[in-house]
């Protein structure tokens, strides 16, 4: 297995640890993507580690950022508790404990204007993180690639037919992970790409029988 420098050294991030603050940014910044709107509200829980040191480290500044919509080298997370009260968005954190969960994970919980998610994530190391439920749904995504999430109906077909999409516009499946609490209930199928979907990919995506909605998440 290869090691990078970003493994070893993580991003260029505000704060004193990658763990605690760029990771934190990202999962921020993956809630506020899939929310597809401005956050309006949120409640945050942090485990483990993180609810022993958010404070001290930054952790809840660095969510916030993430929510704001900040990259982790945007100097802005250090003010953003004060930049999201003047924005209008209401925020809480707690605290909880929860021994099945990575040291380092947080529980977001976002309302827009119209919307509402759930999602939980970990901060997994060298500011990379690991999305492990949305909405319920357990899963996995780690933001590495350009990834899409297709929520579609558990029918026959379905999958063949997204894949057959990406393939028809010239794009390479690296992964594909699908989620799912039941039979013939809703999925989330997970898929990261080598590059960027564009915007008339997505289009045409949606338009899949079956498909109910497609978010698309660029490489954090």
């Amino acid at each position: 297995m290869s090691i990078s420098m970003f493994d070893i050294l993580g991003p260029i991030t505000v704060g004193p640890s990658s763990s605690h603050t760029a990771g934190a940014v990202r999962l921020g910044l993956a809630c506020r993507t899939i929310l597809g709107e401005e956050v309006k509200r949120a409640k945050i829980t942090f485990y483990g580690s993180f609810a022993d040191t958010y404070r001290g480290h930054g952790t809840d500044k660095a969510v916030i950022g993430g929510l704001l919509g900040f990259n982790t080298d945007n100097v802005k997370v250090r003010e953003s508790l004060q930049l999201a009260q003047f924005r209008g968005m209401e925020y809480e954190f707690f605290t909880a404990e929860e021994s099945r969960y990575h040291p380092n994970t947080l529980r977001i919980e976002a309302w827009g204007k119209s919307n509402h998610i759930s999602l939980r994530g970990a901060s997994i190391g060298g500011g990379q993180i690991r999305i492990e439920e949305l909405n319920g749904f357990p899963m996995e995504a780690r933001c590495l690639m350009d990834t899409i999430l297709v929520v579609h109906k558990d029918s026959p077909g379905v999958l063949a037919n997204i894949a057959m999409t990406l393939n028809s516009a010239g794009y390479n499946i690296g992964n594909l992970r699908l989620a799912r609490t039941k039979r013939e209930g809703d999925v989330i199928t997970v898929i990261e790409n080598d590059m960027r979907v564009d915007d008339g990919t997505i289009q045409a995506l949606t338009e899949v029988q079956d498909v109910l909605k497609v978010i698309s998440m660029p490489r954090f």
